[in-house]
């Protein structure tokens, strides 16, 4: 069975920084694309920062310079750091694995990342 757990959510003032990991199980971590969204109330699930199966990695305008997205493939476990946390990165975060064109496509519970002003 397919699971993706996420930790590290938590509220923190702005400027401050924080990490998230999700941690998988279920399927061969290796191949799959991991990536971290993020959605807030009333507005649509948008993108934050992917990594690919070779490593390859991509971020949103608006977090880069700001937050790394890294994987390790041992611990089968996706992380994304993130630091100067400003009060528009408030959401719900999500991690996804996708492989095989989206024909396999996983997602977390989500974790709540608050940043106070």
């Amino acid at each position: 069975h397919v699971q993706l757990v996420e930790l590290g959510g938590d509220l923190v003032q702005p400027g401050g920084s924080l990490t998230l990991s999700c941690a998988v199980s279920g399927f061969t971590f290796d191949v799959y694309a991991m990536s971290w969204y993020r959605q807030v109330p009333g507005k649509q699930r948008e993108l934050v920062a992917i990594i690919g199966s070779r490593l390859t990695t991509n971020y949103a305008d608006s977090v880069k310079g700001r937050f790394t997205i890294s994987r390790d493939n041992a611990k089968s476990t996706v992380y994304l750091q993130m630091n100067n946390l400003k009060p528009e990165d408030t959401a719900v975060y999500y991690c996804n694995a996708r492989w095989d064109f989206g024909k396999h496509d996983y997602w977390g519970q989500g974790t709540q990342v608050t940043v106070s002003s």
